[in-house]
Order: C-alpha cells, then structure tokens, then sequence
C-alpha cells in the first residue's frame, strides 16, 4: 500500500482558500498578517514574563506558558503559507510541506485539548482545594501533566496522519481550504477510508469530548464552590481566577463545535472556513490579550520587567 501511495502521490497540493473570492484576499492579506505578529509578540511576551517573574512560577502560569508556545508553533505551522497564497496567484504547496503541516496542526491541536482540560484541573485544585493546593499541584506533577499532553498529542497525529498519508490519492491534489488538514486530505483518497474514519472518530472521542467533560466537570465543581461562598468579594476573587480560563475554552471549544455541527453541504463548507480561519488565526491572537487584560499580576510583571527594567519607564 505504501508503493501505491507514493506513486499516486501528487508533488504539490493546490490550496483553493479563498480564491473564489479573489477581492477579499488583499483584505485577509493584512488582517492575517497583523493577527500574527499580534499573536507572535503577546505570547511571547507571556512566556518571557512567566520565565523572568519569579512570582509568576506557579502552576498557573507553567500551564500558561506551555499555551503560549503551543500557540505561536499553532500558527506559525499555518500562517506563513496563507499568506503566500493570499499575497499572489500561486496557490500551491508541496506534498512534504503539506505532510508537515496536517502532522503538525494535528499534533498541536490535540494538544491544546488536552492542556486545556489540565488547566481546568489546576484551578478546581485552586479553588476548591486552596489549603491542598500546593501539595496536589507539585512541580513533578505539573511537569507530568504538561509532557502528557506533549506525548499524547503527539501519538495521536504520529497514527492518524500516517494511517493518512499511506492512502493512494491517485492523483488528486485540490484541496478545498486554506490549509492541508486531515479529513480533507482523506477525501482526495481513490479507496475506501473506513478504517481511517474510525480512527479519526475515536481520536476525536479522546482528545476533544472527554477533555471537553473534564472541563465541564471541572467548573460544575468549581460553580458548587464559589456560590458557597458567602461574601461577594470572595465570589469575585473566585471568579477572576477561571475567567480568562473559560474564556479561553470558550473560544477555542465554540468554533470547534459551531463548525463541526454545521451540515455537511450548502454553503457551510464557504462558512466553515472562516470559522477555521478564526479559531487558527484569531484565537491564538486573543489568547495573550484575555490573559493579560484581565490578570493583574502578569500586568504588573510586565511593567516590572519590561517597561522598568528594559525601557526605563517607571510608575510615578
């Protein structure tokens, strides 16, 4: 099978993106463009920040920074092709750089899940368990935790996207998006994909539903909590503390199921792109924005380090 997929193998892929609406790509252009030197800068920033602050090396904040160049590899896996292919009429991308890309994008997103229900888990243990807090959250099972998600994300791209790869395309190359992503490669195939359907449905199982319950159950627990508390200025302390999280989840969570519950003909596939668009570009772009605007210690760590040390700005 394999000699069958490397001889139907095409050497380039064409992007179709949004080359039906040719107007709109100048635009998307410089909206991408400006998304991503955003999202390279602010998640940089937050991870320059966690590492200098030493009052930033918590769990919280390990987590947070393992989202951040979670992040910046996300969309840098992605947007420099996009803009190519917005930029001028060659839509193409070669079979290896488009293998890299569904490997990577898988590996990264399944990894995103998984770190997202562990960050859920970090503020239960904050919340409801503040006196065992430090005990629970160790720094050995924080460094576990985190290498889990890595490794897990990692071994589900590794089956799914190989099993992908192995299939004959017999010499389809047209692929309807603006990126190589998994189920879309699948459909060039000339034979049956069941087993390769299975996989990817089981996978999805695993890395998105139960980590999407493990959140659920997580914030059920942490809602029991917080309304057990009497007075309003400890409510609001409790909920400061989860809600650039669950923003965070919401975004990232929302577009995947507002895309993926849309049917699978009309134009939902023309909408299902900038949905993608938006959780590949836009989101990775909010993430250091919610977590900085509403957190006041790393605004304080970033004037401190930043404004202070390196530019010489200081508070009067």
């Amino acid at each position: 099978m394999m000699g069958l997929a490397n001889a139907s193998a095409p050497e380039v892929f064409v992007l179709l993106g949004f080359s039906t609406r040719p107007s709109l790509e100048p635009v998307l252009f410089i909206f991408v463009l400006i998304f991503y030197v955003v999202s390279i800068v602010g998640n940089s920033i937050i991870i320059l920040v966690s590492c200098m602050d030493t009052h930033l090396h918590t769990p919280m904040y390990f987590f947070l920074t393992n989202l951040s160049f979670l992040d910046i590899s996300f969309i840098t896996s992605i947007v420099p092709q996009l803009l190519v292919n917005l930029w001028g009429p060659q839509k193409t991308i070669s079979y290896g750089g488009c293998v890299v890309q569904f490997y990577i994008s898988h590996w990264l997103g399944a990894t995103e899940c998984v770190l997202l229900a562990v960050m859920s888990y970090d503020r239960y243990a904050a919340i409801c368990k503040p006196l065992h807090y430090v005990v629970i959250m160790h720094p050995r099972l924080c460094v576990g935790l985190a290498f889990t998600s890595w490794l897990g994300g990692l071994t589900t791209s590794m089956v799914g996207s190989t099993l992908t790869m192995l299939l004959p395309l017999c010499g389809n190359n047209h692929i309807d998006h603006f990126f190589c992503e998994m189920p879309l490669i699948m459909q060039l195939a000339c034979v049956d994909t069941s087993l390769n359907e299975i996989e990817m449905y089981l996978a999805s199982f695993i890395f998105v539903v139960l980590p999407l319950v493990l959140i659920l159950v997580s914030y059920g627990h942490i809602a029991q909590a917080v309304l057990k508390i009497k007075s309003a200025e400890g409510r609001r302390k409790a909920f400061n503390t989860c809600s650039s999280h669950m923003a965070v989840v919401t975004l990232f969570y929302g577009s995947i199921i507002f895309m993926y519950l849309q049917p699978a003909k009309s134009n939902s596939h023309e909408q299902g792109k900038f949905i993608a668009l938006f959780y590949t570009v836009v989101t990775p772009m909010l993430n250091p924005l919610i977590y900085t605007l509403r957190n006041k210690d790393v605004k304080r760590a970033f004037r401190h380090n930043f404004l202070e040390k390196c530019c010489g700005f200081s508070e009067k």
